[in-house]
């Protein structure tokens, strides 16, 4: 069975930026330890578009499913929404002002060739 792709496109303002990255190391460490996820990323756009790109990579479906489900999941997000709320987050609410997710399944794979 071949890996997945989860990626959630969030639409970001310039203002917003910093305190969208301080949030997502504040929660470093939370997703590693879910079954059968294999691989994070966050991408900050660097082409004059305000959508960053949070790329996961997952076993299965089913394993990103019980991750979105999970007690671990819902406390990382809340513990985020608080910290706005409490002036961590600087008064300003969520920082994205958009998000879309995007699923793919992994057709083909590769690195870098040995000793490369």
């Amino acid at each position: 069975m071949p890996s997945v792709v989860k990626i959630n496109v969030l639409t970001v303002s310039a203002e917003m930026r910093e305190e969208l990255e301080r949030r997502f190391s504040g929660r470093a460490g939370v997703v590693e330890s879910a079954d059968g996820f294999e691989w994070f990323e966050l991408l900050r756009p660097v082409d004059g578009t305000d959508r960053y790109l949070v790329y996961t990579r997952w076993r299965s479906d089913e394993d990103f499913k019980r991750w979105t489900e999970s007690q671990a999941f819902q406390r990382g997000h809340a513990q985020a929404a608080a910290e706005a709320g409490q002036g961590h987050g600087h008064g300003q609410g969520p920082a994205a002002s958009g998000a879309e997710l995007w699923s793919f399944e992994v057709v083909q794979s590769t690195g870098p060739a040995p000793g490369a």
